[in-house]
């Protein structure tokens, strides 16, 4: 189906060109601008107006409807982007590039600026200790869902990637490599990834990530090993693995099958959830997947790995961005996050 604008666009156009055009976007931007369209849609029902034709007086109204609920500048920004993919244009130009509707979201910034948080929502200490007990451990024999559950969170800590990063990772031979004795891993995304900023060196650059070898003093810190974790998620996956996704489905109708980025946050959430009650200690309210990228950088800078490095590990251009909304007050727990082994220039890894 066709959406908003695109309908007059692509009148004319033959149905394979049309598919080929409405993949420009991704599934989960057209179901979020879906979303945000339908929000406007009854929003502008319930005042009378046209939504597709409604002048930016009604836009910028609606605008500062969220604004007065601390709507956040970037979700009004995403709201713009649904309108402006769905409405007519305004005096030749779409309603994301009006003057009005530019200063808007400009004055938006200003008056609710982003607050990120200060200390961690979540114990990585905490955690780190869950992950070495029941449910995760045997990890040779525990259940998928835990098994798959502690891959994602660990993999997740030691790369620093988004969930999307994450969820492009493949298995295929050009993308995945063992080091000797499983020494370490080198993970690739899949051919013709493109990450949520175009510019990070991860498109073209490899995660390598380092075993964690027991040692005397504690013995079951191998037990975090992302290594070991993986090379016992694919062994036990291999049997049923219908895609070349890393990450695949544990169960239902869908085993085996690739898994999308909402099911891969889910993991990452319930295994920190998990790894709590393992501990016996409450698990904080508003837990976010998203959060292993601030807390792992953190406790990494706050052990000795370089800034430099964090940053690329992250796919961060310039440490502005992690000064400004992942660097938290923490206390180090362990060497670098999982005691893996320092970053060095032509691995992107922590």
């Amino acid at each position: 189906m066709v959406p908003g604008r695109d309908q007059e666009d692509f009148r004319d156009l033959p149905l394979a060109v049309v598919n080929t055009l409405l993949q420009s976007r991704a599934p989960s931007t057209r179901r979020l601008y879906d979303l945000r369209w339908r929000k406007f849609t009854n929003w502008c029902s319930s005042r009378g107006e046209n939504p597709r034709r409604c002048g930016i007086r009604t836009v910028l109204s609606f605008l500062q409807g969220g604004l007065d609920r601390h709507l956040s500048a970037s979700t009004l920004k995403v709201q713009v982007a649904a309108i402006a993919a769905n409405h007519d244009l305004v005096e030749g130009r779409s309603v994301g590039k009006h003057n009005l509707v530019i200063r808007f979201l400009k004055g938006a910034r200003r008056l609710n600026p982003v607050r990120p948080r200060l200390v961690p929502s979540w114990d990585l200490s905490v955690v780190l200790r869950g992950l070495q007990s029941d449910p995760f451990e045997p990890l040779q024999s525990v259940e998928l869902s835990a098994l798959s559950q502690k891959t994602a969170l660990l993999t997740a800590l030691t790369s620093i990637k988004r969930v999307g990063d994450l969820q492009a990772l493949s298995v295929s031979d050009s993308c995945l490599e063992f080091g000797p004795a499983n020494s370490h891993v080198i993970l690739r995304p899949r051919p013709g990834y493109v990450p949520k900023v175009p510019t990070t060196p991860f498109r073209d650059q490899v995660v390598t990530l380092q075993a964690i070898p027991s040692q005397e003093g504690d013995p079951n810190l191998s037990l975090l090993c992302p290594v070991r974790a993986l090379s016992i998620y694919l062994e036990r996956t291999e049997s049923f693995r219908r895609s070349s996704q890393l990450f695949v489905c544990f169960g239902g109708q869908q085993k085996g099958k690739a898994v999308s980025k909402q099911r891969i946050s889910h993991w990452i959430v319930d295994a920190i959830r998990l790894a709590y009650q393992a501990t016996g200690v409450p698990c904080p309210l508003g837990v976010h997947a998203h959060s292993t990228r601030g807390v792992a950088a953190s406790v990494a800078l706050a052990n000795g790995i370089s800034l430099t490095d964090i940053c690329r590990a992250a796919g961060w251009a310039t440490p502005n961005t992690f000064a400004r909304f992942y660097n938290l007050r923490v206390e180090p727990v362990s060497s670098g996050v999982l005691n893996a082994s320092p970053v060095t220039p032509e691995a992107d890894t922590v």
